[in-house]
């Protein structure tokens, strides 16, 4: 039995209209009544999280801005890692051959340099809004990890230049097809899963993960039960092929799974 389950946030507990399903909310307050401790590991912005932790009701800990920050189920920061001032500085102030926008974030907040209200529709359940400033203004220091928006081509084209101008120095990472993210060396998901659960005396082993994108690679494979969506990237498939896929989001395959797993486990899942 897993006695620590984590779960991403878009493309996994979240619907496609960026809202969480009540079968969904109802099977997550099963497992905490089956002494199972929650996890909310997501790309999202703690401030963000706190607000929809407040709409869940649920007594949860969070990881995020993708293992940048573990916070307890009290607000209390157990863990904190940030870009290298070097790596912000150079980032920030480099010409990139890309039409995608660039985005920082730190612990005020997300900060942008020009209106996108079509990226806010991912946050209209929340509320959570970017600030507008000129991103070269930004301390280095003050820099916790930086993301650009776009197409995935091109996306792909200016991982090819940051690799060669970053190398070993940050971790890239897809975090969903059109948003590729610069983090700090060694930081994804899966080592700050590691992190809590070492806090809480478990070890991986006694984990269970749900993700959808290569930023949750490193989370779903170090786990005791690693869950792939079936909306989930298809290098992400690829890449974990001995892992199981359910179902889509859309469909709230992880409530699914998890009604399964606690009345049935002896009969083998099927997707629904």
């Amino acid at each position: 039995m897993a006695r620590l389950a984590a779960f991403d946030m878009d493309g996994t507990l979240l619907m496609p209209n960026h809202r969480i399903g009540e079968e969904t909310l109802s099977t997550l307050k099963r497992l905490r009544e089956r002494d199972i401790t929650l996890t909310f590991a997501t790309g999202r912005h703690v401030l963000e999280m706190r607000h929809l932790m407040g709409r869940f009701s649920l007594d949860a800990f969070l990881i995020t801005g993708n293992g940048t920050r573990i916070h307890s189920q009290e607000g209390e920061v157990l863990h904190r890692s940030d870009l290298s001032p070097e790596i912000a500085d150079l980032v920030l102030h480099s010409t990139w051959e890309t039409r995608a926008s660039m985005h920082v974030f730190n612990d005020s907040g997300w900060i942008t340099g020009k209106e996108m209200p079509e990226l806010l529709r991912a946050h209209v359940f929340s509320g959570f809004h970017y600030q507008l400033r000129d991103l070269r203004t930004i301390p280095a220091h003050e820099v916790t990890k930086i993301c650009f928006c776009g197409d995935h081509d091109d996306l792909c084209r200016l991982r090819i230049q940051l690799n060669d101008v970053l190398g070993e120095r940050a971790h890239l990472c897809f975090s969903a097809v059109d948003c590729l993210e610069i983090l700090p060396v060694g930081c994804n998901k899966g080592s700050a899963l590691g992190v809590l659960s070492g806090h809480l005396g478990m070890t991986l082993g006694d984990c269970m993960a749900f993700g959808d994108a290569m930023n949750d690679r490193e989370m779903l494979g170090l786990v005791g039960r690693g869950v792939i969506m079936g909306n989930a990237m298809a290098q992400l498939k690829a890449e974990l092929p001995h892992l199981p896929v359910i179902g889509h989001c859309q469909n709230q395959a992880v409530s699914h799974y998890l009604s399964h797993w606690l009345d049935t486990p002896h009969i083998p899942y099927s997707p629904e």
